[in-house]
């Protein structure tokens, strides 16, 4: 999808920058369609599969910027040329961007045409049926026109406590697409002085009344420095209702949970809809092992359910 909130920033801070997206694939490539990259005046981000490949990309992203040009098209095989033994054909698009091109940027979808002016029958019925149905369209080339959907968070993850584990998570996946987090603690010292983009911190004294109003499509994460505030959010969790609710702990600690939580009126049903605990104790319990196994299980359920709708 197109990043067009990264690209602001990138744009805002760095002034002209320009995006290196794959617009097309054959064979076997080292990222998918609609991997993209940025890059400036002494510096980048992203990636669209490193080696050979990102390298010329960049090196030819950044002589763009250099000149009026604003975009270009190059058709790379894999092998034969770069030495790159995924064996595929990449079509790369490099476009260059600044504040007023911005401007005029579509907040949806992104159609622009590449190697054909007027926009065919197939590109206005793609874009047609997905603002119609609501329902973004595949990133790629269509009869020479390149589109792509604009990103918009699809998943709400709420983080609770800011502590060490809740620094690494935060860490972990604030670069991941498609994740609106949102980063609670009782304190505002408590959070780092530098906050990832797309991080929204609040502070509060009291968690578990504003857990009380929190989306019901929420993917939450306990993991307060205090076990009394861990058991009030998950109290206040299952009373409001949730996607996913996740609690840093033990064996022990959930046993204890479970039986406060029962106490307080909830079902075994709902209670077990609380995962604990958080992660994948196999790889270990420091912060960042566990920021990535709850990573892991936030990126396997996001597939699980997608694969359940595309059944339905």
């Amino acid at each position: 999808m197109f990043d067009l909130d990264t690209l602001r920033s990138a744009v805002a801070a760095h002034g002209a920058v320009a995006r290196v997206v794959i617009a097309e694939v054959a064979g076997s490539s080292p990222r998918e369609t609609g991997a993209a990259m940025l890059v400036w005046a002494g510096g980048q981000s992203g990636t669209i599969g490193g080696g050979a490949l990102e390298w010329q990309a960049t090196s030819r992203a950044s002589a763009m910027l250099e000149t009026d040009k604003q975009q270009q098209l190059d058709v790379e095989p894999l092998g034969p040329k770069l030495g790159q033994c995924c064996g595929g054909m990449v079509t790369l698009l490099t476009e260059t961007f600044d504040a007023a091109t911005l401007a005029a940027l579509p907040d949806d979808i992104f159609a622009r045409p590449v190697s054909a002016k007027d926009m065919p029958l197939a590109v206005s019925r793609l874009l047609a049926q997905a603002r119609s149905q609501g329902v973004p369209p595949p990133s790629g080339m269509v009869q020479g026109w390149m589109v792509e959907p604009v990103a918009k968070p699809a998943r709400q993850i709420w983080i609770w406590g800011a502590g060490h584990v809740g620094r690494a998570i935060v860490d972990v996946l604030a670069p991941l697409p498609d994740l609106a987090i949102t980063w609670v603690d009782v304190d505002a010292a408590r959070f780092p002085d530098r906050i990832p983009e797309g991080v929204t911190t609040i502070p509060t004294a009291q968690p578990a009344v504003l857990a009380a109003h929190a989306p019901t499509g929420a993917e939450h994460l306990i993991l307060t420095y205090s076990h009394a505030l861990d058991l009030a959010l998950c109290h206040a969790t299952l009373t409001r209702g949730f996607a996913r609710c996740g609690l840093i702990g033990s064996k022990t600690k959930w046993a204890r949970f479970r039986a406060r939580l029962t106490a307080l009126g909830h079902s075994p049903a709902a209670i077990t809809r609380i995962d604990c605990p958080i992660g994948d104790p196999a790889l270990g319990k420091h912060p960042q092992m566990i920021a990535i196994g709850v990573a892991s299980s936030l990126l396997k359920y996001k597939q699980h359910a997608s694969r359940q709708e595309n059944a339905g």
